[in-house]
């Protein structure tokens, strides 16, 4: 059995989630199977950069993590991702809006 990566010296979970159920998330990266999702093989893509989710559960890995068990309309996945692999749409600050200028009416138009 491999050994099991720490990737971060922080416990998120001694903060609140960043995401609440039902809000709406992008994935920040392309998201293979590592094995733990049945039905597709090792390595296959199961969402793709770019894909609008839904957060449908919360849970923690390793007493360390909180997992966001997203659901993906387009592609009829549910995957389990960390924080960093994730981006909200429903909950941008001010300063992304800001940014965003007349480009962030049209996110309420996804799905």
């Amino acid at each position: 059995m491999a050994d099991i990566a720490r990737d971060d010296d922080i416990i998120e979970i001694a903060l609140p989630p960043r995401y609440a159920m039902g809000e709406r998330v992008i994935s920040r990266s392309v998201i293979r199977n590592d094995g733990t999702y049945n039905g597709k093989d090792i390595g296959d893509v199961l969402v793709n950069r770019g894909e609008i989710g839904y957060v449908r559960s919360i849970g923690t890995f390793l007493q360390q993590f909180y997992i966001y068990a997203v659901e993906f309309p387009d592609s009829g996945t549910r995957v389990g991702m960390r924080a960093k692999e994730l981006c909200t749409l429903d909950n941008l600050p001010d300063e992304v809006l800001a940014q965003l200028g007349e480009r962030a009416g049209q996110l309420g138009h996804l799905l």
